[in-house]
């Protein structure tokens, strides 16, 4: 008998789906940018919106190829996995226990990266890049998405933990984009150089 669509996660499924095409539409467009500075490296790119919001320093810089070719690719490789794991939820696929282990890797390999570009952006580059920050923005609640549901479903400890925070994601989320907003104000006095 098919599983009834009550006991399929919609919620994560969709979330997974919404945050990867947003992840993709950011990963699509820096790529794009970077070839444009391929071909203009002396131009200002679209995403340069002030001294403070640009793409094209963060692009040229070491952290913007920190593998040996553009950060954009990792993204669209990503998020391509994120929505093939989103839109097999919705289709009513039943994961293996190791499969969930190896995405929360992945995830968590991800958020580590942003982690390391918002450090670095904001205390050696000292401007941020919106198309980047549009990645933090779906890279954290997908994280948490993914672990929290993994520790309710017993796939990683903390069971209990699981259960009452995976409610709370959205409020989690803000306020850690709250946090990387305070931290980038206080360090780069952001609205000032607006």
């Amino acid at each position: 008998m098919p599983e009834s669509t009550a006991k399929r996660p919609v919620v994560l499924a969709v979330a997974l789906i919404v945050f990867a095409a947003i992840g993709l539409v950011a990963a699509f467009t820096l790529t794009v940018e970077k070839f444009a500075l391929y071909e203009h490296p002396t131009e200002a790119l679209n995403c340069d919106l002030s001294p403070f919001f640009q793409c094209s320093v963060n692009l040229k810089s070491w952290q913007g190829s920190l593998f040996g070719f553009p950060n954009p690719l990792i993204g669209l490789i990503g998020w391509t996995a994120v929505a093939g794991v989103g839109v097999g939820l919705l289709a009513g696929a039943r994961f293996a226990r190791w499969f969930w282990v190896i995405f929360n890797v992945g995830v968590l390999g991800a958020l580590a990266l942003v982690i390391f570009l918002i450090t670095q952006s904001i205390f050696v580059i000292g401007t941020l890049c919106p198309w980047c920050m549009v990645t933090w923005a779906v890279t954290i609640p997908t994280f948490l998405l993914v672990t929290l549901r993994n520790m309710r479903a017993g796939v990683l400890p903390g069971r209990r933990i699981g259960k009452v925070a995976y409610s709370w994601v959205p409020a989690i989320t803000v306020i850690c984009l709250i946090a990387i907003a305070v931290l980038a104000q206080v360090r780069l006095d952001a609205l000032a150089r607006i």
